[in-house]
């Protein structure tokens, strides 16, 4: 892609939480109703779902082929990460409560809207040919990788299905490889496919959505689904990143060119920056306005929980709470625009008690949309 060259106060902790709750109860308009309350303003007034509807549960994707895609011992990115974050919605006694959704391998055609034929090729050559890491860049390969890969991108087109047929009220998809780095052409930053770009162009071609909001926590911008989107006005991308940090883009400056100009939001943050800066100011100050302008038929998550304090790739200081809270607002955005749609899918996160804890508090939330 051709880029260019090189707040407000937070709520008392006792209210912050009720706060959140009925920003997604109402909707962004309310959020910003909400913040509004706060500084002593008449809020607005917002629907609320009807007392005897009955939403059915929220769904997960897993499936314990995701693992077959090795990378080796000490890899941050481990088959092990799944097990942690099924271990946390255990422990949390969500396992149980969640509906699964079993994934399916993408199809070809599903992969080439996002990706190239000739990329499409290279992956399954350089699998095949029993190398150790895509010749593209710095994902490491495995006997397996093409196959789960492909089933990881297709896990997360299962869950749009399960969403937009109403079987979820929204999704979590624990899969793996990651896929925000995947530009058309080139696997990096330990992905291969870029699973949120795919389900965004599925519900699009498959479902006759219009417009879809993708949203990036994860503390590296996701330089995939970017480039993927630049020029395309019908996905909006949002992130808030590490900056300077990997891969070296996501600058305010770049927001799209033609038709998909002003429809890319970067937040790039210091090394330090938490809830203040995150949540507050990027989220809530940034996120709720561009999302009510745009008016998303769907909301994807690229939910990366290495921005959450003590991972050992990032250096942000979200918590737990902080996780619950961004996924409270964007389920009002979901449910003002969206008729709730959401569907989350894992990108990183790499200090497994920190994942399975993050990754718990973030389903959770979505359970009690």
């Amino acid at each position: 892609m051709n880029r260019p060259p090189p707040g407000r106060d937070e709520p008392p902790p006792s209210s912050r939480r009720a706060f959140l709750r009925d920003a997604a109860r109402a909707g962004a308009a309310a959020a910003l109703a909400a913040v509004a309350r706060h500084a002593g303003a008449q809020p607005m007034n917002a629907p609320d779902r009807p007392a005897d509807a009955e939403a059915p549960p929220t769904a997960l994707g897993y499936d314990d082929a995701y693992k077959l895609h090795r990378t080796g011992e000490g890899h941050p990115e481990s088959p092990e990460r799944l097990q942690a974050v099924l271990d946390g919605l255990r422990q949390a006694g969500l396992l149980d409560r969640l509906r699964r959704v079993a994934p399916r391998p993408a199809a070809e055609q599903e992969v080439l809207a996002c990706h190239t034929e000739t990329y499409l090729r290279t992956v399954r050559r350089d699998v095949e040919s029993g190398a150790g890491s895509l010749s593209t860049g710095d994902t490491t390969i495995s006997p397996e990788s093409y196959r789960v890969a492909l089933l990881a991108a297709g896990g997360a087109c299962a869950a749009v299905d399960a969403v937009l047929a109403g079987k979820a009220r929204n999704a979590f998809c624990a899969v793996r490889p990651p896929g925000h780095h995947a530009t058309p052409e080139v696997g990096m930053g330990f992905c291969i496919f870029n699973n949120v770009a795919i389900a965004a162009r599925y519900a699009q071609k498959c479902h006759g959505l219009g417009k879809v909001l993708i949203v990036d926590w994860d503390v590296h911008h996701g330089n995939g689904t970017q480039d993927i989107f630049w020029r395309d006005g019908s996905v909006f991308y949002f992130s808030t990143h590490q900056s300077p940090w990997y891969p070296g883009t996501g600058r305010e400056d770049e927001i799209g060119e033609g038709a998909g100009r002003g429809t890319t939001l970067n937040c790039p943050l210091a090394a330090g920056a938490g809830r203040k800066e995150i949540v507050e100011e990027a989220f809530q100050g940034k996120l709720l306005p561009a999302a009510a302008a745009f008016k998303p038929d769907l909301v994807l998550v690229s939910a990366g929980f290495d921005s959450r304090a003590g991972d050992p790739l990032g250096g942000f200081l979200l918590s737990d709470e902080d996780f619950a809270d961004l996924t409270r607002l964007l389920l009002g955005i979901a449910r003002d625009h969206a008729s709730g749609r959401l569907v989350s899918v894992l990108e990183g996160g790499y200090a497994l008690d920190g994942l399975a804890s993050a990754s718990a508090a973030h389903v959770r939330a979505l359970t009690e949309a």
